[in-house]
């Protein structure tokens, strides 16, 4: 399989990677918070907007391609923060299967 080489500079978003937890609300239920794990280096590529309907409000969700350094603790599920903008992680993949680099397909929400 042919290896992908990227120059290291071309990585210069700076992301924070962040978990969910539940923490009990008090009335039975949970709320979640967001825990910072790590502050990493990668690329954002903007990549479609999708327009849609939720609940009756117009929504156009946008995607975006993050490329970073391979870690072994980025799944679906997760987010990152990138300039105040928040990327949920739908999908992790290694695009070539090297090993170097982890492809996460984001959608980013808007508050």
């Amino acid at each position: 399989m042919r290896l992908t080489f990227k120059d290291p500079g071309w990585l210069d978003a700076r992301l924070t990677l962040e978990v969910p937890s539940e923490v009990a609300d008090g009335q039975g239920g949970a709320a979640i918070n967001w825990t910072s794990v790590a502050g990493l280096w990668g690329a954002v590529e903007p990549m479609a907007v999708r327009p849609g309907e939720e609940a009756a409000v117009a929504t156009a969700p946008s995607t975006h391609r993050v490329t970073i350094r391979t870690r072994d603790d980025v799944l679906r599920g997760m987010r990152f923060v990138w300039r105040g903008r928040v990327l949920f992680i739908r999908a992790v993949s290694d695009p070539d299967e090297s090993g170097a680099y982890l492809t996460c397909q984001c959608e980013e929400m808007t508050p």
